[in-house]
């Protein structure tokens, strides 16, 4: 990528205290980044494939050494594309996809998650060893086991089951323990990039080629939208569904002293997926200490085509006109490009470190 020069800024920079000292004095290397977050966010990811473009097919293999890649969602897909052995050519190939897909009005969560599965299959092409063989990045993919009413797909009970999550996610964070637990699975050549997580129940899974298929299937089933996978492989049985459901924008306590380089879909970190609406509900700040977040500026958003990034409400949007929609998505990914150069130019002129936000 070159350059693209324009008048205002595509970008916003945020970082936590520790991360905004050290690159307010020492600028940013490549070779700083040991970890990096993804968060859920659906086709939020196609608004933001230029970003990961820049970092995976340019500035991270400039600079290469041993990476942790933690998501949810969304986010565990990105990272599981930019695992195959063309970076580049997987996130492309990620946005192609998620673009190709066409639902009719009255579609079932049974025909969505046939439809992912579908998606997962051309995307990884029979390279799923080649993937977790990755001689760089380490994969580790964040899902939820349901409990009681949620381990059901039945609308009616899974309905009763997310109002009763509501009610306790408003009441306090730490309630949704009584429904949820945390499951990390992650590539078991490097532990995950965390410290001791105490705030709900949680386990790590090893990764293999036995389950990479389903923990992915099962880190984007957001329930009433997709079916929970059944049983996943190594985590015993139950129903496994969406990371983001405790984990949205990945507001976890990050080990080591490396920089968290976070591209992300904006400013903010939600901690949950019920915390969306809640703007009381911040990251924890000491969690994010080295974290240094990269993500769309307000002014970037304003210029897109309904001033914001691709999201799933936009499927009920173009109800009809599946045309429309993708022609508006491959819009919002052409100009991520802009996002990307963004980064590189900030980057190699070592003018990052000035316009750091406090995150």
């Amino acid at each position: 990528m070159t350059a693209i020069h324009i008048k205002f800024p595509a970008l916003t920079l945020k970082a936590g205290p520790r991360a905004f000292a050290r690159i307010r004095e020492s600028g940013l290397s490549a070779l700083d980044v040991g970890t990096l977050p993804g968060a859920a966010g659906g086709p939020k990811a196609l608004g933001i494939q230029g970003l990961d473009l820049a970092l995976f097919g340019q500035w991270l293999p400039a600079a290469p050494r041993e990476r942790s890649l933690i998501g949810a969602s969304v986010g565990s897909w990105r990272f599981a594309s930019a695992c195959l052995p063309d970076a580049a050519e997987g996130i492309r190939r990620l946005g192609e996809l998620y673009n190709a897909q066409r639902f009719a009005k009255g579609v079932t969560m049974a025909q969505i998650s046939q439809s992912s599965q579908h998606m997962l299959h051309d995307l990884l092409d029979g390279r799923d060893a080649v993937l977790l063989d990755n001689p760089l990045y380490r994969l580790n993919i964040m899902v939820v086991k349901s409990h009681g009413l949620l381990a059901d797909d039945h609308r009616g009970r899974l309905g009763l089951g997310l109002s009763s999550v509501i009610a306790d996610n408003l009441r306090g964070r730490s309630r949704l323990s009584r429904h949820f637990e945390r499951l990390i699975v992650h590539d078991p050549r490097l532990a995950p990039p965390l410290n001791t997580l105490n705030d709900f129940p949680s386990r790590f899974v090893p990764l293999n080629a036995g389950n990479l298929r389903q923990a992915l299937l099962a880190s984007g089933s957001i329930p009433m939208v997709m079916e929970g996978v059944r049983d996943l492989p190594g985590a015993g049985a139950g129903t496994y569904r969406d990371g983001g459901l405790l984990d949205y924008h990945l507001d976890l306590p990050y080990s080591g002293d490396d920089i968290v380089l976070y591209p992300h879909f904006t400013d903010r970190v939600i901690p949950g997926w019920f915390d969306k609406t809640l703007p009381w509900r911040h990251g924890n700040p000491g969690r994010l200490q080295n974290v240094l977040l990269v993500a769309p500026s307000k002014a970037y958003l304003s210029r897109l085509p309904y001033g914001k990034l691709p999201d799933r409400n936009d499927f009920k949007r173009f109800m009809g006109d599946p045309a429309g929609r993708q022609k508006y998505w491959k819009t919002a990914m052409d100009e991520s490009q802009r996002l990307g150069d963004e980064f590189l130019e900030l980057s190699a002129s070592g003018r990052l470190g000035e316009q750091l936000l406090t995150l």
